[in-house]
């Protein structure tokens, strides 16, 4: 039986993968990077372009799945490998969404308190309240869409102008780009892989490009989308690391939350640098908030075998409200998130990410896949890039233990 029905077709020949990069880059994002570029300076930044390079293959992957599936992702999972195979993989996406949507509120929040002063905590209701309201608009997909696609384009433009006027050592880019772990940044590592390399992002992509519409007669289009938008992604984390490596780094500052950056760039470049950077904190914020709950919602539903409908459904946004209520919540009693919480948060999806992984390459491996089937090539990049994560993972639970 189908659990979703065929989606209208949405016109323009990019989108999806814009929804994802802009659900994937949230606070998280800016903390980690930020905190990446301030402690090890031009080091890592092989981490994002590595990071950039595992995404592209896993949103290609999904891409190939969604044009050759008529049932959402978590029914696709479950169709291939069993039901309790598909609600696991649905109740663990839904879990890492979850894990950092206070995160998401509580961004917002800062991103205000630093453009217009006053209580964080009322900023992070208005725009928690703005976001479910946002949710229950008629044609909630291409609304996504189309918001997603131009927040998506001003941070780029933002944080690329911000490491520009920091100006980088650019000979210390290209040697960071030389693979290497300083003492004391494997837990970073893990982390900057997470906000980039989100399988449980590039999983959902199944469904996006289902709610666009596209057919595997349009895969050159979903391929295109695909590849720009997780370029966009890839950017967005490096030039954000340089800015931090150029500024941060030289005055031995550290980053405690994702709104610090933003506060120390004032006496060093202006007021008006701190209100670019905190533009681009809310948009991150707010674009997280409303994407990422749309993944928790959605595979929450999933899970429960009540996600008929797609984006469209009314049960999939209740579950998609309860998300975004959820992370308001304790972002509200909590006052903000810690950097650390943050960070720790993106740390445990690489518990549950080599699963997914695991599931995508099987079904981009599918016979069912058509003329859309994975070849070798990729096949063993998807491979190395599911045994990268299990060995994360290994390396981070070896870390905890130590301490």
């Amino acid at each position: 039986m189908k659990t979703t029905p065929a989606p209208r077709e949405s016109r323009g020949r990019f989108g999806p993968a814009f929804v994802t990069a802009a659900l994937v880059f949230g606070p998280g994002s800016i903390a980690t990077a930020s905190s990446l570029g301030a402690s090890f300076a031009y080091d890592l930044v092989w981490v994002p372009v590595l990071a950039t390079i595992l995404m592209l293959c896993f949103v290609n992957l999904s891409v190939r799945i969604g044009l050759t599936t008529d049932r959402s992702p978590v029914a696709t999972v479950s169709l291939a490998f069993g039901r309790i195979v598909g609600v696991l993989v649905g109740l663990g996406a839904f879990l890492v969404a979850a894990s950092f949507q206070a995160g998401n509120s509580a961004g917002t929040g800062a991103a205000g308190q630093v453009l217009l002063g006053g209580d964080p905590r009322l900023y992070a209701v208005l725009f928690t309240a703005a976001a479910i309201g946002f949710l229950w608009l008629p044609r909630f997909y291409r609304n996504l869409e189309r918001t997603m696609v131009v927040i998506i384009v001003l941070m780029l433009l933002i944080y690329v102008a911000t490491a520009v006027i920091t100006r980088p050592d650019l000979l210390e880019v290209l040697r960071g780009l030389i693979p290497s772990i300083p003492s004391g940044a494997n837990a970073l590592v893990v982390s900057a892989v997470a906000t980039t390399f989100s399988v449980v992002g590039a999983f959902y992509q199944i469904q996006l490009v289902r709610e666009k519409g596209w057919t595997a007669e349009q895969f050159p289009d979903a391929r295109r989308d695909a590849t720009l938008g997780t370029l966009v992604l890839g950017a967005l984390s490096l030039v954000i690391m340089v800015a931090a490596a150029a500024v941060l780094h030289p005055l031995g500052a550290t980053v405690s939350s994702p709104a610090d950056m933003a506060v120390i760039l004032e006496p060093i470049l202006g007021r008006w640098a701190t209100i670019l950077f905190a533009l681009g904190l809310w948009a991150a914020a707010f674009s997280s908030l409303l994407g990422n709950s749309t993944i928790g919602g959605s595979m929450l539903a999933g899970a429960l075998g009540i996600d008929r409908g797609g984006l469209d459904s009314a049960a999939v946004k209740i579950c998609i409200t309860a998300v975004i209520a959820l992370g308001g919540v304790v972002a509200i009693v909590f006052g903000g998130i810690p950097v650390q919480l943050i960070l720790t948060a993106q740390a445990v999806t690489i518990f549950v990410v080599p699963l997914i992984g695991i599931v995508l390459v099987a079904l981009a491996r599918s016979r069912r896949r058509g003329t859309l089937r994975i070849g070798v090539a990729q096949t063993i990049l998807a491979v190395l890039g599911t045994g990268f994560l299990l060995v994360l993972a290994v390396q981070y639970l070896t870390t905890l233990l130590a301490r």
